[in-house]
Formats: C-alpha cells, sequence, structure tokens
C-alpha cells in the first residue's frame, strides 16, 4: 500500500510542475518571437508600424492560447488530485475497518490506560465474532455540513410549501374558505390511547418475561442440577411460547378485533416486530456466556446482565444486544427537538403527497374494471408520489427518529444506514438501506444458518435471508391494510432475489447506479399503485361472505362498483 501512495504521490507531483514547464516554455517562445519581431523592424523601417499590429495581436492569440490551456491543466490536475485522494481515502477507511481495535499510537493521541481498554471490551460482542459500535455520527448530519447537500434538503421544504399553497389554494376556490382539517391523519392515527395501552402492555412483557426465563435458566446452570437439558428445553419452549403467542398473536389480535386503521396499527404491528427482534438478540447474545461458563467455571457464577442494561437496549436505537455501549458525554436537547419536529414535517409532508398525488387519482381509477393500459398508466403515475414516500420513510425513521432516540440516550453509534444511494448494486443497496435490520439479519439468521448448516449452504442462507424478510414485510402490510396482496413479497421473492445476484457487487461504474434507480422508482409505483388499487376496490366492493379463496384473490381485479365512500 505504501508504495502505491508513493506512485500515486510522485505522479501527482509530476502532474504538478507540468503547467509550470509549460509556463516557461511559451514564454520563451514569445520573448524569441518578439525579438526576431524588433530585428525585422530595425531592417525595415517601412514595416514597422504593420510588424507591430502583427505583433500585438500575435502576442494576444499566444496570450490567449496559454490561458484556455492553463485553464484546461489546471482542471485535469485538479481531477486528477480528488479521484487519487478519494481512492486513498477508501482504501484507508476499508483497511482501517477489518483491523483489530488496538491502543492508538502517541502520535494521534494519548495511549489508551487499562481502564479504557476494559470499557473498549464491552463493546466487542460477548462471544465469537460479531458487531463492534464504535462512536461516530449518522452520514447525512455530516453530508448536511456542506453547503451543496444542504441546498437539496431546502429543495424538499420547498415542495413541501407548494404542496401547501396548492392545497389552499383548491379549497379556497372549491369551498370558499381556508380548509384546514386534516382529516386523513385523523383518521389514520384513530384509537390512540387504545394504542398507547396496547404498547405498554407489550413492552412491559417484553421486559419481564424474557429477562425472567433467562435468569431462571442461568441459575439452574450455576447449581450443582441434573437434566440440565431439561431445564434448557423448558426454558426454551416458554420463551419461544411467549415470543409466539404473547409477543406474536395478542397484539395482531387486538388490531383485527378493534379495527385499527392503517397508522395505529403500523406502530403495534411495527414495535411488535422490533420487540420481538429484541428479545431473540437479547437471548441469543447471552445464552452462550453461560453456556461458557458452565464449561471452564472461571467464577462465581454465569454472568447475568443487569436489569437496567436490559432496559436500555430495549430502548437503544439497535437490534444487537451489548453490556455497554459507547456513549456521548451530553445529551444535545436542541438536536433532539429539531430532529423531532422534523418527523413531524415528514409526516405533514407525507400527508400533502397522498392528498394532492395519491387519492384523486386512485379514487376515480378504483372505479374501472381491471386493464392494462390503465394499469401502466398508474404504475408511471405512482412513480413520483411512491419516490416522495420512500425518501419521507427513510429520512423520518432512519435518520430523524433514530437520531432523536440516540441524543436523549447519550447512544454515540448512530450508523444506521450507509450511502445506500450510491450503490451499483442491489446487494450493496439491501446492505446499506436499512444497516439496523441488516445487521439483526446478518448475524442471527445468515451466520446462524451457516453454522447449522456448517458453512456448506451459503445460496441456501441468502435464500432463507429472503424469504424471512418478504414474510416479515408482507405481514406487516397485510395486518396493517387488513388485505392479502402479496406485492411485495413478489417483488422481494422474484425481482430482489434476481437483481441481488444481475446486481452484484462486482458491477461498478455510474450506469449501474442508474440501473438500480430506475429500478427502484419502478418499484415504487407498483407498489403504490397495486396496493392503492386494492385499498379502494375493497371498500367499493365488499364481500359479506367471503370464502377463503375469495380473500386471497385480490378485489381490484372484479370490482367495477361505483361509490363515492373514502
Amino acid at each position: 500500500m505504501g508504495s502505491s501512495v508513493r506512485g500515486k504521490d510522485s505522479k501527482a507531483v509530476k502532474t504538478t510542475t507540468s503547467p509550470a514547464m509549460f509556463l516557461l516554455s511559451n514564454h520563451r517562445d514569445l520573448c524569441l518571437t518578439r525579438a526576431n519581431d524588433a530585428q525585422v523592424s530595425h531592417d525595415d523601417p517601412v514595416k514597422t508600424k504593420c510588424k507591430g499590429r502583427i505583433e500585438v495581436e500575435h502576442v494576444i492569440s499566444k496570450k490567449l492560447q496559454l490561458k484556455k490551456k492553463a485553464e484546461y491543466l489546471k482542471s485535469d490536475l485538479m481531477r486528477q488530485f480528488d479521484t487519487q485522494v478519494n481512492d486513498f481515502m477508501d482504501s484507508l477507511i476499508e483497511e482501517s475497518t477489518s483491523l483489530e481495535p488496538a491502543p492508538v499510537p502517541a502520535v494521534f493521541s494519548p495511549p489508551m490506560s487499562d481502564k479504557e481498554r476494559s470499557k473498549l471490551r464491552h463493546f466487542r460482542p460477548p462471544h465469537g465474532e460479531g458487531k463492534l459500535f464504535v462512536s461516530r455520527r449518522s452520514l447525512l448530519d455530516e453530508l448536511f455540513e456542506v453547503n451543496h447537500i444542504r441546498t437539496i434538503y431546502h429543495m424538499f421544504i420547498a415542495l413541501l410549501i407548494l404542496f401547501i399553497l396548492s392545497t389552499l389554494v383548491v379549497d379556497f376556490i372549491d369551498e370558499g374558505r381556508l380548509v384546514l382539517e386534516f382529516d386523513l391523519l385523523v383518521y389514520a392515527f384513530g384509537q390512540f390511547p387504545l394504542v398507547v395501552c396496547t404498547w405498554i402492555c407489550m413492552f412491559l412483557s417484553v421486559l419481564f418475561i424474557p429477562y425472567t426465563l433467562f435468569y431462571l435458566w442461568a441459575q439452574s446452570h450455576s447449581g450443582s442440577h441434573s437434566h440440565l437439558r431439561l431445564y434448557s428445553l423448558l426454558f426454551g419452549t416458554l420463551f419461544l411460547l411467549y415470543q409466539a403467542l404473547g409477543l406474536g398473536f395478542l397484539p395482531t389480535y387486538t388490531v383485527v378485533t378493534n379495527s385499527f386503521p392503517p397508522a395505529s396499527c403500523f406502530i403495534i404491528i411495527l414495535e411488535q416486530v422490533r420487540l420481538m427482534m429484541k428479545a431473540h438478540s437479547f437471548v441469543r447474545e447471552n445464552v452462550p456466556r453461560v453456556l461458557a461458563w458452565c464449561k471452564e467455571k472461571n467464577g462465581p457464577g454465569p454472568v447475568v446482565p443487569q436489569v437496567s442494561q436490559y432496559l436500555y437496549f430495549l430502548f437503544a436505537p439497535t437490534l444487537i444486544y451489548r453490556d455497554k455501549y459507547p456513549r456521548n458525554p451530553v445529551i444535545r436537547w436542541g438536536y433532539v427537538v429539531s430532529k423531532l419536529l422534523q418527523v413531524l414535517g415528514c409526516l405533514f409532508y407525507a400527508y400533502y403527497v397522498f392528498v394532492r398525488l395519491c387519492i384523486p387519482q386512485f379514487r376515480s381509477i378504483s372505479l374501472q374494471l381491471f386493464d392494462l393500459r390503465a394499469m401502466v398508466l398508474c404504475v408511471f403515475n405512482s412513480i413520483l408520489p411512491g419516490v416522495l414516500v420512500l425518501f419521507l420513510g427513510f429520512f423520518a425513521f432512519l435518520h430523524c427518529w433514530l437520531n432523536a432516540f440516540a441524543e436523549m440516550l447519550r447512544f454515540a453509534d448512530r450508523m444506521f444506514y450507509k450511502d445506500w444511494w450510491n450503490s451499483t448494486s442491489f446487494a450493496n443497496y439491501y446492505r446499506t438501506w436499512n444497516v439496523v435490520v441488516h445487521d439483526w439479519l446478518y448475524y442471527y439468521v445468515y451466520r446462524d444458518f451457516l453454522w447449522i448448516s456448517q458453512k456448506r449452504c451459503r445460496p441456501a442462507a441468502m435464500l432463507f435471508v429472503f424469504t424471512v424478510s418478504a414474510v416479515v414485510h408482507e405481514y406487516i402490510l397485510a395486518i396493517c391494510f387488513g388485505f392479502f396482496y402479496p406485492v411485495l413479497f413478489c417483488l422481494f421473492m422474484c425481482f430482489g432475489m434476481m437483481f441481488n445476484f444481475i446486481l452484484h457487487d462486482k458491477r461498478k461504474g455510474p450506469i449501474w447506479n442508474i440501473i438500480m434507480w430506475t429500478s427502484l422508482f419502478l418499484g415504487q409505483g407498483v407498489i403504490i399503485c397495486l396496493y392503492s388499487q386494492e385499498w379502494y376496490a375493497q371498500r367499493y366492493c365488499p364481500l359479506k361472505e367471503p370464502s377463503f379463496f375469495e380473500l386471497l384473490k385480490p378485489r381490484s381485479w372484479s370490482c367495477e362498483r361505483p361509490d363515492d365512500r373514502l
């Protein structure tokens, strides 16, 4: 690596000196030209005036050519220098992330004390290799410090202002007054007190039941009990029953029987999935520690996390359990308020996107019979609202919401996402879009599958990860929308798997990034179009006594009944 860097530096130096040599060479030629012209003028006084004019024109032409070449060389030099610096920094970052944590040399900072080293060990996985938490900022927080990137953020704010103005103007023209009734938001977040009560019951059950079961199981291994496998089978069965019934069935039953509206339903179901993943991570990370203690007997008893550590993990914006995480020294409450206000702004932004771009279109389209031409037009008309919803969901949740909670908890590792927008392959996009969920799937689904199969079925492990992700996503949408329409599941399992192998990590270059964005835009248009059509078809053409087959069949394929209901 050192020789490569020196080679790049020598190349940069060589490129840097070439403009100077070029200037000296042109200056010498210009002086010789002037001397020759002066000699001719001295020998022939009649031509002095003509030669003087020619000399001026020659000098001006030389200067213009020199200026153009200097500007070209300057731009080329800066482009080469920027490319070399970026390549060097990328390689440096890649090598530094692959290194094991070690005391920093004294050239950069004072050597780490024994206390700091022991504190760093808490951030490492309790067993084997796993995710290492380090203190770092979110990528958008760093990018927004650049004026050019912040201008894009300002453009989205300007678009929101235009949405608000257009809605107010249309309402004033139609109604003769300003209508500020946000009826869609009121409907979407209906039954909110019941939502809060359901969430409190879910959270308290996750706080006490998994921890108690794990504590009792660990204590059974600390004594001289016999039948340890029977204890493990008993507590493992109880934990799985709690995951399936206590967290899996009861919240879903509450949502379905009380007919929660979409936004309220999303709150409960997403929290259900999050808490199930956290409970699994807590048990998965701590069971090997107890088994290792039973094997080595290197202490008075197995290491059982404190309740406060488990409670902190339940609120922390990560799905990977650790006893301790890197923490910031203070809480910036101004930063917390700004992020929560941005979440609120994104909520109103989504409201205006649906009011101005989705509802007027799908309310009329859903009255028509299923037609290929109408479907194609619907998909392309849905790309803009679909992309806006994608950006809003990413910015509101993965950036603002998670950073707000991270700041309140002084959680220092803010890498909730990476630069997914620069992806040239869908494999890289899946890894960088949502790092929080990707880490859980990688460590607890993909790697555990390889461990069970003894690393002999990597394609099967990848297929299993895609299947789990697709099933969970479709489950969330089916429960929250109130109908089964496996559009997202098919996109995941068919096109997602296909693009994952076709657009793999070896695909580099801008053209592959364009292909990735084009596919992403079309996918968002398909999702918004089909789910919106089915939503209105379910309301325009309700079935009084549907059979099981009729529940699985999309209603939008056969709905022709006109109705003016929302």
